[in-house]
């Protein structure tokens, strides 16, 4: 499939559509109001994991830094994976830092999509934490990004995790491979939408 064809299937699979292809020009705008905003860095692109094999969570004996014991990419996550990294840079978004979860799957996509990765150890999955531990959670990794210096010179700042922690932390659901872009803005993320990947400009 030609490369701009598989990106306008996997945004549909995220859930954007295509909007070249009779989306409303409110949505149009919106995302190119989101492309303009992330070609001037300084945001936070919430991505999560790309597609897996099935199945809910991690087999039995999972074990961190062995990827045999996980849920990992599938062949479609990982196409999905390097079509992300792709489409961020056919838009002209410069990504800066890349921290990722520990698990396989997150640094697997963060990897082909961005062809490098610093684990973080705070966007690990929260699947298995009760309410206290989650928030406890949500409290550090703002606490970091606080921290995180995000001017337009450093780029965007891309957190790769799971599904579980972006609802946690932007209280926003997206398909695997999808990306909410955020700010921080008075000590918690200020969400700006949903990056529709069909509908990036060329740069």
């Amino acid at each position: 499939m030609h490369r701009r064809g598989f990106l306008a299937a996997l945004a549909t699979a995220l859930g954007g559509g295509p909007l070249a292809a009779g989306a409303m020009p409110d949505q149009a705008a919106a995302a190119s109001e989101l492309w303009t905003r992330l070609r001037g860095g300084g945001h936070i692109l919430l991505v999560r994991h790309a597609a897996t094999d099935p199945g809910v969570g991690d087999p039995p004996g999972f074990r961190l830094g062995q990827c045999g014991t996980q849920r990992n990419l599938s062949e479609r996550g990982r196409r999905e994976a390097q079509a992300l990294g792709a489409a961020l840079r056919d838009g002209g978004v410069a990504v800066g830092a890349v921290w990722s979860s520990r698990w396989c799957r997150c640094l697997d996509t963060a990897r082909l999509a961005f062809g490098r990765v610093e684990p973080a150890p705070v966007l690990d999955s929260m699947f298995e934490e009760d309410g206290a531990a989650r928030r406890a959670r949500v409290a550090r990794t703002l606490a970091r990004l606080a921290a995180h210096p995000l001017d337009g010179k450093a780029g965007n700042l891309a957190l790769v995790t799971h599904d579980v922690n972006i609802r946690a932390l932007a209280d926003e659901s997206v398909a695997p491979g999808g990306i909410v872009v955020a700010r921080m803005r008075g000590g918690a993320l200020a969400v700006l939408g949903q990056l529709p990947l069909d509908s990036a400009p060329s740069s």
